[in-house]
């Protein structure tokens, strides 16, 4: 009896009590973590300058979301910053980005776990050059198709966040006139990786079509929609 008491007690053998808020407060502690890490990437991978762009992922009804004017590498786990979908602030003291709106847009009409916002360069600077992404390279179909351009309006106002929402119709991400990008994921790597594939891309472009006397080759839409298809097949099952 003694043995058995040692091994299971009350609940019996291989039991233990249910902690849904522990595992919750679990989840968080990780979930912050990994944005945290995603967040100093944007800045080691020239991504953002300083305190720029904004990083959030969505725990349950709960969205993590970077503090607003704080240095990446100045945030630990006790500065953990959450609120609700209606923006109602949940765990931590620090004030959160100023895009809020924008985040919390997003997370409401789709259904993105992830959302991350930068000021990339060559981005930015298509962002004042078109109203759509030439479809210079097949790795726009990762992204929905043709990335848009959503209209300029001041951050942090919900007038950009309805410009975002507009340009990210059938996709994950969009440019932000003479502002940035925004691209959201099911993961946070997933997010961060569509970013870095939208920076590419305009990269490419610009420098395509910086040759003088020729004109970059496009894409037709049917064939970025065939690319589409074939990556619902790509990577590793599981």
């Amino acid at each position: 009896m003694a043995e058995e008491k040692a091994a299971g007690g009350r609940n019996g053998p291989g039991k233990r009590h249910d902690d849904p808020e522990g595992d919750m407060r679990h989840t968080q502690a990780r979930a912050w973590a990994e944005l945290v890490a995603a967040a100093r990437r944007t800045v080691t991978d020239g991504l953002v300058v300083g305190t720029s762009g904004n990083v959030s992922v969505r725990v349950g009804d709960t969205v993590l979301v970077t503090p607003s004017g704080v240095p990446y590498d100045r945030l630990g786990p006790e500065d953990v910053t959450g609120v609700d979908l209606s923006g109602r602030q949940v765990l931590g003291s620090l004030v959160p980005t100023s895009e809020l709106p924008m985040h919390l847009a997003v997370y409401r009409a789709t259904g993105a776990r992830a959302v991350v916002h930068t000021h990339a360069v060559h981005a930015t600077a298509v962002s004042t050059l078109v109203d759509e992404l030439p479809p210079v390279h097949y790795m726009a179909a990762a992204l929905g198709g043709p990335v848009r351009v959503a209209p300029y309006a001041p951050y942090g106002t919900d007038e950009l966040a309805g410009h975002v929402l507009h340009a990210l119709r059938d996709r994950s991400g969009c440019l932000l006139r003479n502002h940035g990008t925004l691209t959201h994921g099911t993961t946070l790597d997933q997010a961060y990786d569509r970013t870095a594939q939208l920076e590419w891309m305009c990269r490419l472009w610009l420098t395509a079509s910086s040759v003088p006397g020729l004109t970059p080759s496009l894409l037709t839409r049917d064939q970025v929609a065939e690319v589409g298809e074939r990556l619902r097949g790509y990577g590793q099952p599981g």
